[in-house]
């Protein structure tokens, strides 16, 4: 939100119109909203500035181009930390809950718990439903 805000600024300052106070918030305020999980997908940040600007000084809808070059890198710098954001607030929730396993988060941390989605469980939300499953291979043993 604070990215595409000032992003906007600058483009309308670059292109010698700048946003008066009441255009700044009332930005800003699209920008709160329209921004929700813009972050976490690289790429989508420019299309929501184009939007905002689009819904708000149409004009300054060229100057997107202007941004381009260093919005791919800006970009990716938001859904990092949008992702270590969550994995914070996750932990965070987690211990605050009682809910966290501290042995198995330490084991993880440390690389002695390597990632292995063969130990998960199949509980039915999702995944692989049978027909997406390997056929069972047809034997003599099993025909009779």
């Amino acid at each position: 939100m604070i990215y595409l805000t000032m992003a906007s600024l600058f483009i309308a300052s670059a292109m010698g119109d700048p946003l008066s106070l009441a255009e700044q918030v009332g930005l800003l305020l699209f920008m709160m909203i329209a921004s929700k999980g813009a972050a976490g997908v690289s790429g989508a940040g420019l299309a929501t500035l184009a939007g905002g600007l689009q819904s708000h000084r149409p004009e300054l809808l060229d100057g997107v181009g202007l941004i381009v070059g260093i919005d791919r890198f800006m970009s990716e710098a938001r859904a990092l930390t949008n992702f270590a954001g969550n994995a914070v607030a996750t932990v965070l929730i987690g211990a605050w809950t009682k809910e966290i396993d501290r042995d198995q988060m330490k084991q993880v941390f440390a690389g002695e718990s390597p990632f292995n989605e063969q130990s998960f469980v199949d509980d039915g939300h999702g995944g692989a439903t049978p027909a997406d499953e390997e056929p069972e291979k047809v034997t003599a043993a099993t025909k009779s």
